[in-house]
């Protein structure tokens, strides 16, 4: 399986866009540091920010010139201003689970909106989530009008305002799935669960190969002021994902009841898959679980 690039492009023309492009990642971890790696791999220039002095070393090694950068209320801390000077900033943080996350998250959104629109970056990629849909039990597209559950749901939908309603800069906005994939144990994610699971209820998840591959696609296609979904385009239902994940890892798989979920949704795809001529690496998350399996 692969990650179907479109075949109408001239692989040069990619090629120079890489080596005239500077892109900014905001947040180095998880998913941030291996973004910054891919993207610098394909030639782009890629700056890359961590929170402490300790991490920057880190990713000089890796070939990306790092800063040390925090993102608060008030203002935004940064040892060199130079981060800002760039054509694309890539945002790679969590809003947090802060009791006062409603207002604490959006406030720092606002500090960087206010230093994008200072510092005249032209393009900015936020990375949202699939929590800004409530559980409708039904299909939810980028369209969708209702109001989140939670609040994280709520507090991302706020930044997303608050970034697309600036037109000092165009804004492309990625909500991802439940994020899977490298080191991450999905098994013990419920094994922190107490209680009898709701095993009916479609998981909307997506591997971290896909995140980079279509974030790397989102920007050679030169794709702005957009919404889009990303998850896996299968969802199984979260007594075969878990129980199969469970089996992989070994863990004692959860008890899940066979009742029609109360409350569910499924996250479509698709205006990315048909925007972008998108393939998923991992169509569906059993792929990555099945892999696994073969190798352990």
């Amino acid at each position: 399986m692969a990650c179907c690039r479109s075949r109408t492009r001239d692989p040069f023309s990619s090629l120079n866009m890489a080596r005239h492009t500077t892109i900014s990642v905001l947040g180095c971890g998880w998913l941030g540091l291996p973004l910054a790696e891919a993207l610098s791999a394909a030639g782009f220039e890629v700056r890359g920010s961590v929170r402490t002095a300790e991490k920057k070393l880190l990713l000089a090694q890796k070939g990306i010139r790092p800063y040390q950068l925090l993102l608060n209320r008030e203002n935004v801390e940064l040892d060199d201003p130079s981060f800002f000077d760039t054509d694309i900033i890539i945002t790679a943080i969590p809003p947090g689970r802060s009791s006062d996350l409603l207002s604490v998250f959006p406030d720092r959104i606002r500090q960087l909106s206010f230093y994008l629109e200072k510092k005249h970056v032209p393009k900015i990629l936020f990375i949202s989530s699939t929590s800004v849909y409530p559980e409708l039990s039904g299909v939810v597209r980028e369209d969708n009008r209702e109001l989140p559950d939670k609040a994280s749901g709520r507090t991302l939908l706020q930044a997303e305002k608050i970034l697309s309603g600036n037109d000092a800069y165009r804004t492309t906005i990625l909500r991802f799935g439940g994020l899977i994939g490298a080191d991450r144990d999905p098994a013990r994610f419920l094994s922190r669960q107490k209680g009898i699971q709701e095993g009916n209820k479609p998981v909307n998840l997506i591997h971290r190969d896909d995140c980079i591959a279509m974030i790397t696609e989102l920007i050679r296609q030169d794709v702005w002021g957009e919404v889009f979904n990303a998850c896996c385009p299968v969802h199984p239902t979260r007594k075969e994902f878990y129980e199969k994940a469970s089996s992989v890892s070994g863990m004692p798989a959860p008890e899940f009841n066979e009742d029609g979920p109360p409350d569910w949704k499924t996250v479509d795809s698709s205006k990315l898959i048909n925007r972008l001529n998108y393939r998923f690496i991992y169509p569906d998350p059993m792929d990555w679980l099945e892999e696994l399996e073969k190798k352990s």
